[in-house]
């Protein structure tokens, strides 16, 4: 496959790459242009931050730091550093487990959810912008790639 033609860029030369790399390459290069439009959506915090705040909010009981840890794929030292800022921020608190006393579990703030509700419209804007013009088949077709991507990873 010509990649060139599929994905313009002045200067680069993609000549006979595979497809594998290529596509881990593509969603590495997607994910830092996202983060950087979404840390300009959202002027008080970042997009990690953010995505911190959606994974808590999925959460039926709220989470510990080692569960949310694995929600959203990172160390438990970076997830750390980015709820000391949300702390700090107040849109989070940390509250101790009832049935454990060494655990600590990370709730929104009524602050937190009032900023999520604020950028709630927009947000959904982004998104709609971002998929315009791409099939709902096409979009199922690549989250059961990345799920199994996924899955294939962590048996490394």
């Amino acid at each position: 496959m010509d990649f060139n033609q599929l994905y313009e860029r002045k200067g680069i030369d993609f000549g006979d790459m595979e497809i594998r790399p290529f596509l881990l390459g593509l969603l590495s290069a997607f994910d830092n242009k996202y983060q950087a439009c979404a840390d300009r959506f959202f002027e008080e915090i970042t997009w990690k931050q953010f995505f911190a705040i959606i994974c808590i909010n999925l959460c039926k009981v709220p989470p510990t730091l080692n569960e949310l840890s694995d929600i959203m794929g990172s160390s438990h030292q970076n997830v750390k550093q980015i709820l000391l800022k949300l702390e700090k921020a107040g849109f989070v608190t940390m509250i101790q487990d009832e049935k454990d006393k060494r655990k600590q579990r990370i709730v929104l703030t009524k602050q937190c959810m009032a900023f999520c509700e604020k950028h709630d419209e927009g947000s959904k804007q982004v998104i709609e912008r971002i998929y315009e013009g791409i099939t709902d088949e096409d979009i199922f077709a690549t989250i059961k790639t990345i799920f199994m991507m996924e899955h294939n990873l962590s048996q490394l």
